[in-house]
């Protein structure tokens, strides 16, 4: 009663206060192009052409953006600044325009630089690219990037991406993860337009609700994240864009199928209803029955299952200094998984197949918009919020699981300066509200959260070279008790093209011990909690610098990082003990992930995108009463990526290589001979391709995936004896299927 009392207040509230909002400015950005009337040439036309890639940035300040695929941006506009847009772009005079009012779409052609008559000019869009102007290192991947792979979801988005790795949690559940810094996805905060996503129960399977084709880009940061967005970043924050009701195409249609056997569709539909609404509607349905079993261990290499997945998005714009957006989002998902033989249905017990089965239902919505006050310029108040209900029904073999969760997000945002611009702030306050129903057998795992918060952000820009902001936050969690956290980034360009950055922070975060677990109930470890689980606590630190080089007239973009997090108290999942348990407990020692990574970007000749970067993870915690590398991390990974676009990209070709070092594997020795396995996985390479024809509404693309075939021998261990002691999926570290070939097609109007 007093959460639903708490959830009426603020809906409440919400109907007198409208969230944050900066003035913003939106448009497109064009270029001219030339083409014969006749065929022969005799006769010529110029037409407008998006212009991806444009530099756009407020006339005297570092505070800018680069224009997407269709050549659109949005930008908000910082405290006291005059509203002149500048767009720039290789070849092309700059323009200078003056934003007299907000909300009407801005249509800015650029005209070709007197200084080139006789160059024809031709960039290709970069799929991947960091701000010079963003105090915080943060990678943007935009949506041409998610074209270059197959990208059915956001755990397929990382494969051109040096700096996240996803990979299967098990051999049987078809869970994935990520891993930023050497450390698993659970210490990044995962966010769906700034509000936290994919926690809680989404934590083993959230990666495959969020489908690629609606998003319109991801933000990867590092290290601690502004205080704003709460407590949770440890080793980083993903944040992603869904494609907006106002920007998106009226019609797209995307089909997608693969060689072992997964179909799915696409749809999404925009509309615009008068001059201040405008809606979206997303719709994906995805399938799998293909039974596949490629390493020959009598078990599917992926579960067989089916999802249905809904999204409605709602944006107003009622005044110039007033905006609201709300929208509802529903998932049904069914996975079946375990030996070929098994079906849903059958009798679970020792002398029929094992079998997994997993179904869950999930609602969102979420509220935000933002009020300007025009009397006092770059001021604004701003409120978001974010409901969630979550139930998974599921069984394991013999183990059964259920679970249910309803959680609840507030952040209320007030934005201003202090005498002037070069001093900005943000302050607030946020809610979170967590239930949690679970069940595993006989056990019983209920926990309720109440966690209000507050915070202040200030930002100090004494000039263009130099930018420092400073956060302290102050939460009560009803368990653990009243924390603060404080974190502190800075940027400073000691030349024009060299960038340092820098940032330290604390961070916080709840375990939830089987929800993100799960893989742990696809064996039969016992499972032995020693103690009550604490919250988790570390510390980060990094530093960054990118610096940019002109080379044959092509710019070289270099970037090397270092980042440190060390563990203050950390809950343990030690599979070093005993194979045939696994141990759960506080830390009792170190623990601690040194993060080394160099990349370069260029464009080595006319439309040839390269990138090389190399990355080293010092992961290492105490287990089993030793300080030891993390088990299941590869020391190091290389990556080659490469896409050439012909010209006026009528074709796209991408190639990207993956090596990936030798890691360390939970001993095995109290088992039989032949359930043991080496400590030591081996180093291993993963080729992926993809081909892209583009026609004027549409395009067609075809792509292999792990192009080697390399497979993990033998990953699941007595795959033979499912409902035996020493039977064990979690162990995994490489592909668990060999060569996948996909193809698709994909429709804009």
């Amino acid at each position: 009663m007093k959460t639903i009392k708490i959830i009426l207040l603020s809906i409440l509230l919400c109907l007198v206060i409208f969230p944050l909002r900066a003035q913003q400015a939106k448009g497109v950005v064009y270029h001219l192009t030339e083409h014969s009337g006749d065929g022969h040439g005799h006769e010529i036309h110029t037409h407008k052409t998006p212009l991806p890639g444009a530099n756009v940035y407020w006339a005297g300040t570092q505070s800018g953006t680069f224009t997407g695929p269709e050549g659109r941006f949005v930008l908000e506009l910082p405290d006291g600044v005059d509203p002149q847009l500048v767009v720039s772009f290789v070849g092309y005079m700059n323009d200078t325009v003056r934003v007299a009012s907000e909300g009407s779409l801005l249509e800015i052609t650029l005209s070709a630089s007197h200084y080139l008559d006789e160059l024809v000019v031709s960039e290709k869009a970069p799929g991947t690219f960091i701000s010079r102007l963003d105090p915080v290192y943060t990678q943007n991947i935009t949506g041409a990037e998610l074209h270059r792979a197959a990208c059915c979801n956001l755990s397929e988005s990382f494969e051109t991406n040096a700096s996240v790795d996803a990979s299967y949690s098990d051999a049987i559940t078809g869970a994935k993860q990520i891993q930023l810094l050497g450390l698993r996805g659970t210490y990044s905060q995962i966010m769906t337009e700034n509000m936290p996503n994919l926690r809680g129960l989404a934590t083993s399977y959230g990666l495959g609700y969020i489908p690629g084709s609606w998003m319109e880009s991801i933000q990867i940061s590092k290290g601690t994240a502004a205080v704003i967005n709460g407590f949770e970043s440890i080793a980083g924050q993903i944040n992603v864009e869904y494609l907006k009701p106002d920007l998106a195409d009226r019609l797209f249609l995307n089909a997608y199928g693969n060689s072992h056997g997964k179909i799915e569709g696409n749809a999404i539909t925009a509309h615009k209803i008068g001059e201040r609404w405008s809606t979206a509607v997303f719709a994906h349905a995805e399938n799998l029955s293909h039974k596949l079993d490629d390493n020959g261990d009598g078990f599917l290499d992926m579960p067989l299952g089916r999802q249905f997945n809904v999204f409605n998005r709602w944006k107003c714009e009622n005044h110039d200094n007033v905006m609201t957006q709300f929208g509802f989002k529903v998932l049904d998902e069914e996975r079946n998984g375990g030996q070929m033989d098994f079906s849903p249905g059958m009798k679970r017990d020792t002398l029929h197949p094992y079998g997994t089965g997993i179904n869950t239902r999930r609602y969102e919505a979420f509220w935000k918009g933002g009020y300007l006050f025009k009397s006092r310029p770059s001021t604004s108040i701003g409120m978001l919020q974010s409901f969630t209900h979550h139930r998974q029904n599921s069984f394991f073999g013999l183990n059964d699981y259920d679970a249910r969760e309803n959680s609840y997000y507030l952040n209320l945002i007030f934005q201003s300066y202090i005498l002037d611009t070069r001093h900005n702030f943000s302050a607030g306050l946020s809610l979170e509200l967590n239930d949690f129903e679970e069940t595993l057998n006989d056990s019983i795992f209920n926990r309720y959260e109440r966690i209000p918060g507050m915070f202040f952000q200030y930002t100090f820009i004494p000039g263009e070279h130099l930018t420092m902001i400073a956060g302290i936050r102050g939460d009560h969690h009803n368990l653990f008790g009243a924390f603060i956290t404080p974190r502190f980034h800075v940027k400073y360009m000691p030349a024009e093209h060299t960038v340092l950055r820098a940032s330290a922070g604390m961070g916080y975060r709840t375990a939830n011990i089987i929800a993100e677990n799960n893989s742990i109930l696809a064996t039969s470890r016992s499972i032995f909690i020693s103690e009550e689980p604490r919250q988790e606590r570390a510390v980060n630190a990094g530093i960054n610098i990118t610096q940019y080089v002109d080379i044959l007239g092509k710019e070289l973009r270099v970037s090397a990082e270092a980042y440190h997090t060390r563990f203050l108290n950390q809950v343990i999942l030690d599979f070093d003990r005993s194979p045939r348990a696994v141990y759960i407990y506080n830390l009792n020692g170190e623990s601690y992930s040194t993060a080394l990574q160099i990349e370069a970007a260029w464009e080595v000749i006319r439309r040839l995108d390269a990138l090389v970067a190399f990355r080293y993870n010092d992961v290492q915690m105490t287990t089993d009463d030793k300080l030891q590398f993390k088990p299941l991390l590869h020391r190091y990974k290389g990556l080659v990526t490469l896409s050439y676009a012909t010209n006026l990209k009528k074709w796209q070709f991408d190639l990207t290589g993956q090596f990936n070092g030798p890691g360390r594997i939970p001993s095995t020795d109290g088992n039989p001979e032949e359930y043991r396995r080496s400590e030591t996985s081996p180093a291993y390479t993963i080729i992926n391709a993809q081909v892209s024809r583009y026609f004027k509404k549409w395009n067609i693309y075809l792509g292999g995936e792990n192009l080697t075939g390399y497979k993990q021998k033998d990953p699941i261990i007595a795959a033979d004896q499912p409902f035996s002691e020493y039977f064990d999926a979690s162990l995994i570290w490489g592909p668990l299927s060999g060569v996948n070939i996909y193809a698709g097609i994909r429709f804009t109007l």
